[in-house]
């Protein structure tokens, strides 16, 4: 569990100011940017065996890491990828929490 936030985390502190909320269900991720609507950005929740990473877009998407099928909520779409490594915080998810960052942040 620790090692999955540690690899979201480094990546999250190259998007920009971060603000880390430890809650009852697990860790959010917020931006401190401090923009109007910014909120919890990153979610991981521990479960039995995986870290459950969600995160919002702006449509939804289509991987065989998508857990379940994509939430809309407003103009957001939340999207569930469950980690089990650190080395599954590759490319891709780098990328779809980056996209995150510049759309949400």
């Amino acid at each position: 569990e620790r090692p999955v936030f540690e690899a979201v985390l480094a990546h999250a502190q190259t998007l920009g100011p971060v603000h880390v909320e430890p809650v009852s269900v697990g860790i959010f991720i917020k931006s401190a940017s401090g923009r109007p609507g910014a909120g919890s950005l990153f979610e991981l929740r521990p479960l039995a065996r995986w870290s459950a990473l969600s995160f919002p877009l702006d449509q939804p998407r289509r991987d065989s890491r998508i857990a379940r099928k994509p939430i809309r909520a407003g103009a957001r779409w939340f999207h569930f990828v469950n980690l089990r490594r650190a080395e599954e915080v590759d490319e891709e998810v780098r990328n779809w929490l980056t996209t995150s960052w510049s759309l949400f942040g």
